[in-house]
């Protein structure tokens, strides 16, 4: 982890209301791994206070970038970022996915709206290590999809607008339905009811996941004790989404 003030390269309209912003640190570059996350000051004052965390979505050289949404204060500061710009960025933070399990050949990527964020770098990480893959994209609408840097995608839209009518989870178990694929296993990222529906679809399918949940992680490094996760088991325990994640293998959480 390192703390470090980096120049803003630009920022771009990836769909309606999504953007992407890329900035430039060489050391943060060489270090993050699919799944981690980092946290921005969005602007120099006190206002907004808390630092805003940002799945990594791709790494190109030592350009790093962000996917995010613009639905309040702080999103819409860093839409008005431009080039020459400094933020103020820690990272990287928790634990990512673990990619490396020799139990699987297939990583099936779930992604629901922003969900996709962390999405392309782990596509690249399994490809690395010679996995196949196939993509599930879930939005509220074709405008609100973001596709880049995927491979195998598969499409669901709520309003039908574009793939699959439906929600991802829907999308996901009727393709594997009539495409059965041989030792897969679950990646997924999205909104909290979606990951209880993909953990739900995974555990009466038999086939690993691993979740990155979404939350208020307000320090990034387990100190304010607000992004807590319930932990399996019959005693009540909690671990850390910040510190402890935000990758969880379903086994180990309850969600």
């Amino acid at each position: 982890m390192m703390m470090e003030l980096c120049p803003v390269e630009g920022v771009r309209r990836a769909g309606d209301g999504i953007y992407v912003l890329s900035f430039v640190s060489a050391a943060m570059s060489r270090s993050i791994r699919a799944g981690q996350f980092l946290n921005l000051r969005v602007e120099e004052g006190c206002e907004p206070l808390l630092r805003r965390p940002f799945s990594a979505y791709r790494i190109e050289k030592t350009s790093i970038e962000i996917l995010f949404h613009v639905v309040g204060r702080g999103t819409a500061a860093l839409r008005k970022k431009r080039q020459g710009d400094v933020l103020d960025v820690l990272g990287p933070l928790g634990k990512p996915f673990r990619t490396a399990d020799p139990g699987y050949d297939t990583g099936l990527l779930i992604g629901g709206g922003l969900g996709v964020a962390p999405l392309p770098l782990l596509a690249s990480a399994l490809r690395e290590q010679g996995k196949a893959v196939v993509t599930f994209l879930g939005a509220r609408s074709a405008s609100q999809l973001v596709t880049d840097h995927l491979e195998n995608v598969h499409t669901a839209t709520d309003d039908g607008s574009i793939g699959f009518r439906g929600n991802v989870v829907g999308l996901a178990s009727d393709f594997l339905g009539k495409h059965p694929i041989t030792r897969p296993k679950i990646f997924a990222c999205g909104p909290m009811p979606m990951l209880r529906a993909v953990a739900s679809f995974a555990r009466a399918s038999d086939i690993p996941c691993e979740v990155s949940l979404e939350g208020p992680m307000g320090c990034g490094i387990g100190i304010c004790q607000g992004c807590p996760v319930e932990l399996a088991g019959p005693e009540k325990s909690y671990a850390l989404m910040c510190k402890d994640g935000p990758a969880f293998d379903i086994r180990t959480i309850t969600i």
